[in-house]
C-alpha cells in the first residue's frame, strides 16, 4: 500500500451507520464538492480511515480524527506506476 503524500482539511457529507461505520456520499476539496468512490475502512489510535478515489481516478485516504472531530484528506501515491506504452 502506498503512503500517503500531503494531507489537506476538507468538507464531508456522510452518514453514520448504527454500527459505527461511515458511508461517505461527497467531499469537499478546495470549494468543490465531487462524489466518491469508497473502499475499505478501519479505526486505529488516531481515528477512522476511509480509503476513497475522486472522479479523476485519484486515492485517498479520508481520517475522521478520534479526538477532535475534524477530517483529513490525504492523497496518495499510486501502488505502482502508471505503464505507458
Amino acid at each position: 500500500m502506498a503512503a500517503p503524500t500531503n494531507v489537506q482539511s476538507i468538507s464531508v457529507e456522510c452518514l453514520f451507520e448504527p454500527d459505527g461505520r461511515i458511508q461517505v456520499r461527497r467531499v469537499g476539496l478546495d470549494g468543490h464538492w465531487q462524489s466518491v468512490g469508497q473502499g475499505r475502512q478501519w479505526v486505529d489510535q488516531d481515528g477512522r480511515h476511509i480509503l476513497v478515489m475522486l472522479a479523476n481516478n485519484q486515492t485517498g485516504e479520508l481520517l475522521l480524527r478520534a479526538g477532535a472531530l475534524t477530517w483529513e484528506f490525504r492523497r496518495r501515491r499510486p501502488a505502482f506506476p502508471e505503464i505507458r506504452a
